[in-house]
């Protein structure tokens, strides 16, 4: 059978004839809820603290959860309106199975026996490998940690990796080669004390709302502001310096601070020489990194380089948080290194108002890469080729090393053995990958050459209409567990309803296909999330991110633990690296060499314009839940071009018209906005939107040699005025739809294309 993806019309015929239904309730209705469930907003890795309104067995709306000490009640527009998508005509409450007339609806039963024969089938046919597991980092700790031994015992696959390699996987690899450890160096609330603040690549004010709160606490006590980003983000546009460089070129510009700052006699060399080593060999890399040749490289004035390395050389307490700007990038890792190198060479770690942190993108993003569901990692963040740390968790698991497969292939890496043939099976949970890899086209074919797919989801994602089964799973507020926030604190996500129909948790959805497969030893034991954390306690034990003190008691009681917390009796650790001690065998934190190289793919004559993307306030990673939450949409209804005046007088484009934007792999059409908050040279596209309106299209695969993320940051393309006739069918029903809104003609549907 062909495996085709099914069309709008088909989906409404077959599936869903009530897609643009509204979901009832909310603000406008007001009923008066049964209870309160204490837990944490679904969305980035800021995880904010929210209270749910239940009315039997619906979210109804929400109170803000004032006590909870990250947020203190405050929330985004994401936040707020979370809760409508709990009832959403869209929710999959049965399994699907395709047939040649497309999906249709199927009993539990015989779903999950054509889930377990095909995983069998390529199995026999090809060998474990050939059977992949792709998975997603807004899940709890509890599932990610199930997830990376559900593929490895479960499946016997050593082809597992998640979606956190599209999101800070970058600054994971820099992290432990510069600490020894991979986790925010602080809590947030550091930030409140330094006297300045470097933020670089990342767009805070949108995609890490309440942590704008932070800084503005910061500056209301005399803080001052660097802004590093091709574009003048919200947040920006107040700095006290905004450096709004070419895409690519960040380690150009931390290169030549480094230089500047031990040029003028502004690094700490008592601190540098107690508790580092490496400075030589990272100052040699940058000897020739002077701010006249990093001005050619940034597109920045020689002063502007200069004011940047003096506020921050002078400054007795600073603060550098990174987001990925900076990692999205074939040279991501020596991006955050050089970073983490300007920290240290002034000795601003470990200390009160001092620190180092990414900002964490997806909802565990931090916590899933602790818990094993990476190729290369066990759970406590252990290196799944390092022999003990082997032997520590066959021991938890009790299985034998034999038994225990080795390093996979990770994310972008599974996609291309997909297309080339070599794996041969997939099974998808919590990621949407036609949305959110590069060169969707790439993605779209490789998905089609899958002998069998299973997809575990609550929406019909694009990815998952390639699927040969779908099976329901369950939202976030109808399962509980832990998640692990940006700055390291384990937090509690409590149940507030039961699953529709027949959804079920995909930790519950796992131990079956487990138990199935005839893997039942490794985890029968496992009867619900509270067991599945408590044995991940155990295989955390003496890892790096060690979870062994930490209980859901506790992280309820306390709001929240930080990790590493080795007993019960341990405080947690807020503040990482006190007392100059760093987690290398040596104690010591290790600087790295960051010599300069260019992208991998920079502007020429054919493609003269920088590309780079992000996201919006309003929408979150790929879309698939907020895409389906009406006041988002109507607030950002549909992806468009933003271009600096002068670009688009060059070109004759006025706001509101459409552009065809070209890359080395494909062309999309999209709406103009002018703007002068961007670079002359450089346009921007949000990529929360499938199909013809994926900027992904555009996008390229090359990685990051060390941490195997996506260049997504960094595009070179062309672009043209054209006529409206071609812009795709979707964006102009969008565009006509969010225009009737606008003109009170008409309400956007809960749920648009």
């Amino acid at each position: 059978m062909a495996r085709t993806p099914l069309t709008l019309d088909a989906l409404r015929t077959t599936y869903g004839p009530h897609l643009n239904l509204a979901p009832p309730g909310g603000w406008d209705a007001d009923p008066e809820p049964d209870r309160l469930v204490k837990t944490h907003c679904c969305f980035c890795g800021q995880q904010c603290g929210i209270q749910l309104k239940v009315k039997g067995n619906d979210v109804i709306g929400f109170e803000p959860w004032e006590d909870f000490p990250f947020n203190e009640g405050k929330l985004c527009p994401k936040g707020v309106k979370r809760y409508l998508q709990g009832n959403h005509p869209d929710r999959l409450t049965k399994a699907l199975v395709r047939t040649e007339q497309g999906f249709q609806e199927s009993e539990w039963a015989p779903a999950m026996d054509r889930v377990i024969q095909g995983i069998q089938d390529v199995q026999n046919k090809y060998g474990k490998d050939a059977f992949a597991v792709l998975s997603g980092v807004s899940m709890s700790n509890e599932k990610s940690y199930l997830t990376g031994k559900f593929a490895r015992l479960g499946l016997g696959t050593r082809n597992l990796d998640y979606n956190g390699r599209l999101c800070m996987v970058s600054a994971g690899v820099a992290n432990k080669k510069t600490f020894g450890i991979d986790r925010a160096g602080n809590s947030w609330a550091d930030i409140e004390g330094a006297e300045v603040i470097w933020v670089q690549g990342s767009n805070i004010a949108e995609c890490s709302p309440i942590t704008t709160d932070y800084i503005w606490r910061a500056r209301d006590r005399g803080a001052k502001l660097i802004m590093v980003d091709p574009r003048i983000t919200p947040l920006g546009r107040t700095a006290d310096l905004m450096l709004p460089l070419k895409p690519g070129s960040d380690l150009a510009l931390t290169n030549a601070v480094l230089h500047l700052l031990n040029k003028w006699g502004m690094v700490d060399h008592a601190f540098l020489a107690a508790h580092t080593t490496g400075f030589e060999a990272a100052l040699e890399a940058v000897k020739d990194c002077t701010p006249e040749w990093a001005s050619e490289l940034t597109g920045l004035p020689v002063a502007a380089l200069e004011k940047a390395a003096r506020m921050w050389g002078e400054a007795k307490t600073s603060f550098l948080l990174h987001a990925r700007g900076i990692e999205h990038q074939s040279k991501g890792v020596e991006n955050c290194l050089s970073a983490q190198n300007i920290v240290l060479a002034t000795g601003r770690i470990g200390k009160p108002y001092c620190g180092y942190a990414t900002i964490t993108g997806q909802g565990n993003g931090q916590g899933g890469r602790e818990q094993g569901h990476k190729c290369d990692q066990l759970p406590g963040n252990r290196d799944i080729e390092n022999p003990e740390h082997r032997a520590h968790v066959c021991k938890v698991w009790g299985c034998k090393d034999e038994e225990l497969p080795r390093k996979g292939l990770s994310a972008q890496e599974i996609m291309n053995a997909i297309h080339a043939g070599e794996i041969k099976g997939l099974l998808l949970l919590c990621f949407n990958p036609l949305v959110s890899l590069p060169d969707t086209e790439f993605t779209r074919a490789a998905l089609s050459k899958l002998e069998f797919f299973v997809c575990l989801d609550f929406f019909l994602s694009e990815s998952a209409q390639h699927a040969d089964v779908v099976l329901p799973s369950a939202l976030h507020e109808e399962d509980e567990g832990t998640s692990t926030s940006a700055e390291g604190r384990v937090i509690k996500l409590n149940k507030a309803v039961e699953p529709p129909g027949d959804a079920r948790p995909d930790w519950a959805i796992q131990l079956e296909i487990a138990q199935r497969m005839g893997q039942g030893k490794f985890f029968d034991h496992l009867k619900g999330p509270e067991d599945i954390f408590n044995e991940l306690r155990r295989a955390s034990s003496g890892g790096t991110a060690d979870y062994t003190g930490i209980t859901w008691k506790r992280v309820e009681d306390e709001m929240g633990v930080f990790w590493p917390c080795p007993t019960e009796g341990h405080p947690g650790t807020p503040r990482l690296f006190e007392g100059g001690r760093f987690y290398h065998a040596d104690g010591k934190a290790h600087l790295q060499p960051t010599p300069w190289r260019p992208a991998m793919e920079v502007v020429d004559a054919d493609f003269p314009v920088w590309l780079t993307t992000g996201r919006t306030v309003f929408h979150f990673l790929s879309g698939t839940q907020t895409r389906r939450i009406g006041f988002l949409v109507e607030q950002c209804p549909h992806p468009y071009l933003e271009i600096h005046p002068k670009l688009a007088e060059r070109f004759g484009i006025a706001d509101g018209d459409p552009v065809e934007i070209t890359s080395r792999r494909g062309a999309m059409v999209l709406p103009a906005k002018v703007v002068k908050t961007i670079r002359p040279d450089t346009v921007f596209v949000p990529y929360h939107w499938p199909g013809d309106l994926s900027v992904n299209r555009l996008t390229a695969r090359h990685l990051d040699p060390q941490s195997k993320i996506p260049e997504f940051k960094v595009s070179a393309c062309r672009i043209k005025k054209t006529t409206a006739d071609q812009l795709s069918p979707e964006l102009a029903e969008l565009q006509r739809m969010a225009y009737e809104a606008r003109t009170n003609q008409a309400v956007l549907p809960e749920r648009v294309f």
